[in-house]
């Protein structure tokens, strides 16, 4: 690392939005000598690397949404990233299968948010065509959204950064270092972390599943509070791996707040299946059994958890059920290929997925980048985050030039 003078920025969090924002203000400004600080001892270690690795259209999402803005652009950007610098990625393609008549006016409307959206390369399917492109899959109607991919998030994150080092060497990454505390004063901010102070003129917060306790630490009033949800996959044996060639999705219930089980194929030519949604006793816990005394109490002592809890208690406990058994995720699978069979179906890995809460219960859904100071907060970047990367990275950027006047 380079001398104690007061660096131009310091970016807490490296998570591919982290690296994404260090990559497009270097490369804006290439004398800038820029900090990234990540607690962990290895970047995208939490929601990046644990994510589903898929590339996302952007077909799910309002029309003018930061989320449906930024994921289209960023998707094309991401991908244009992928094939210059060799990143592991393959643009496969998927299908979103109605297997119900109750399903199809959702369908309808999925379909047609991505032509409002801009998506390329869509088209309807009848349930002939489904079978011609997935045979094991059973479904009445679809969508083939052919722009949907796969890629290594790890391999782009790490990328990104060492972009940026190499144009400029008085930049660093600091592994293994946690951010505790800020103060702002006379243009220069104080850091403290777990190794030791640093001064920086700007601060940009991108902390995913602790974006809103980096914020409080930072002295900024977040209202909402962050609740993790573990999704637990599934892996395909290599008996029942030639069941699925390409992603394969349900058509998402709106009253619930994710995608559904779904059949991803993921860049080492292994199949997920997966992943549920639970509440998850540890923020960064990737277990069934890990847990964590203060984020289950900050949690638990929320009242927004506790309308989430109420108002989706049904589905609550489908999904709690579904962790437990692998019987009923089998069955929940069968939906979209009824030849599954328990023998097809090892284990798989787990994330968790950090989201936004209100004190009503609702999730925020939109992506929330906001301004204290001369510090800006990433404080929800929910899925498609990692898809729309290099886009939050250069909102982040316009944001930092507009109005902090960062130069």
């Amino acid at each position: 690392m380079s001398d104690n003078a007061t660096w131009d920025v310091v970016i807490v969090g490296g998570g591919i939005v982290g690296a994404a924002t260090l990559y497009k203000l270097q490369t804006r400004f290439p004398t800038m000598r820029i900090l990234l600080l990540e607690k962990e001892n290895a970047l995208a270690d939490h929601q990046t690397g644990h994510n589903s690795g898929v590339i996302h259209s952007g077909i799910y999402y309002k029309p003018g949404s930061f989320k449906a803005k930024n994921c289209v652009t960023g998707r094309r950007e991401l991908v244009a990233f992928a094939k210059e610098h060799g990143i592991k990625h393959d643009i496969c393609g998927k299908l979103i299968v109605a297997t119900d008549q109750d399903e199809l006016p959702r369908l309808e409307k999925i379909h047609a948010t991505g032509i409002a959206n801009g998506i390329e390369d869509m088209e309807r399917l009848t349930a002939e065509q489904i079978k011609e492109i997935e045979p094991f899959c059973e479904g009445i109607a679809g969508v083939r959204v052919g722009c949907t991919g796969i890629i290594d998030f790890r391999g782009a994150t790490e990328k990104m950064a060492s972009i940026a080092l190499a144009l400029q060497p008085l930049s660093w990454v600091s592994l293994g270092e946690e951010f505790r505390g800020s103060e702002q004063a006379g243009g220069v901010t104080d850091i403290s972390t777990s190794k030791g102070t640093h001064k920086a003129r700007y601060v940009i917060f991108c902390g995913g599943l602790q974006s809103d306790r980096l914020a409080r630490a930072d002295g900024a009033i977040v209202k909402e509070r962050i609740v993790g949800f573990r999704g637990d996959y599934y892996d395909l044996t290599e008996q029942g791996k030639h069941k699925v060639k390409h992603l394969i999705y349900p058509v998402p219930d709106p009253r619930f707040p994710f995608l559904g089980v779904h059949f991803t194929r993921m860049t080492d030519g292994s199949i997920e299946c997966g992943p549920n949604a639970v509440f998850t006793f540890k923020r960064e816990g990737y277990s069934k059994t890990d847990f964590d005394f203060k984020d289950t109490m900050d949690a638990l002592s929320y009242g927004g958890t506790w309308k989430l809890f109420l108002n989706n208690m049904s589905y609550g406990i489908n999904e709690y059920r579904r962790a437990f058994s692998k019987r009923l995720f089998l069955r929940t699978l069968q939906r979209l290929i009824p030849t599954l069979t328990m023998d097809d179906l090892k284990p798989g890995r787990a994330g968790v997925r950090a989201m936004l809460l209100g004190k009503d219960g609702t999730m925020v859904d939109d992506f929330r980048i906001e301004r204290r100071g001369d510090h800006i907060h990433v404080l929800n970047a929910p899925s498609p985050a990692a898809t729309a990367a290099l886009a939050i990275g250069e909102q982040i950027v316009t944001m930092a030039v507009d109005q902090l006047k960062i130069s």
